[in-house]
């Protein structure tokens, strides 16, 4: 029996793919900064598995592009977040081979290597704020929440500590449930 992720897994391997090439930028830049060898294997290391990763989190998010349900501004915004996410792999797919073919091995790293690493970093922010912007915003690729009756549940839970204040604010703060859905 296969695991079953609704609606697909690209929201499994993005996580991998920000994480990993996120961490070999700082990786680059702190064994540029202090000039340590061992922070550049690890740098490498996690870009490489972060490109691999990033094939399959653009195959994903291709099957997640053609089969999510989604309306005509959602389209928009979908293919607004591929053409970023192409270019941001791409950027990293080069960064991926350049490291390969130059630096394996090597105790140092070019500077101009660092920047583009950290520059192609801001981009896959970007795109990972638009695919958000897809889930967050658009509604797109979640299941639809049930149906709140009543006080939506806060009676049946305790807010820690905090007792009535906890998220809501302080104590002496009213919070109208009634006038919106958790």
């Amino acid at each position: 029996m296969g695991i079953e992720i609704i609606p697909n897994w690209h929201p499994i391997f993005v996580h991998f793919t920000i994480g990993l090439l996120s961490i070999s930028a700082l990786l680059y830049l702190a064994g540029l900064v202090f000039k340590k060898p061992n922070l550049l294997v690890a740098a490498r290391w996690n870009l490489w598995i972060g490109a691999a990763v990033t094939i399959a989190t653009v195959l994903a998010g291709f099957y997640a592009y053609n089969t999510v349900a989604h309306d005509g501004p959602s389209h928009a915004a979908m293919t607004d977040h591929k053409n970023w996410a192409l270019v941001t792999a791409s950027i990293f797919g080069v960064l991926a081979l350049w490291s390969l073919i130059k630096h394996r091995g090597a105790k140092t790293v070019h500077p101009a290597f660092v920047a583009l690493i950290l520059l192609a970093s801001g981009i896959l922010a970007i795109t990972g704020f638009k695919g958000g912007e897809l889930v967050y915003r658009h509604g797109l690729g979640v299941m639809s929440m049930p149906e709140v009756s009543g006080d939506g549940g806060h009676g049946s839970h305790s807010h820690g500590e905090y007792g009535d204040a906890g998220h809501h604010g302080t104590a002496e703060e009213t919070h109208d449930h009634g006038s919106h859905e958790h």
